[in-house]
């Protein structure tokens, strides 16, 4: 079984603000958020094109959920009759 350890780091307070802005719901947590950018930054050196590609879908599908266009899992359950 995994167990994750924590730590705590010290940000500057407009740093927390600009990860919040990458929060894509909001109960997401910092480690989340942090991994995700870790993604795209690595991503963006190995495939530029790529990520651009990525950040724009991230873009679209936070405006959808915004908007509340999404499936909830227990829609996508019903849909899938599971």
């Amino acid at each position: 079984m995994y167990t994750m350890s924590t730590t705590t780091i010290k940000i500057h307070e407009e740093t927390k603000s600009e990860l919040d802005m990458f929060r894509e719901y909001k109960n997401e947590s910092y480690d989340e958020v942090i991994r995700k950018v870790i993604f795209v930054a690595k991503k963006s050196r190995k495939e530029p094109k790529l990520s651009q590609e990525t950040l724009k879908a991230i873009d679209a599908a936070r405006e959808r959920m915004k908007k509340g266009e999404f499936y909830t899992a227990a829609d996508v359950r019903k849909r899938l009759g599971l």
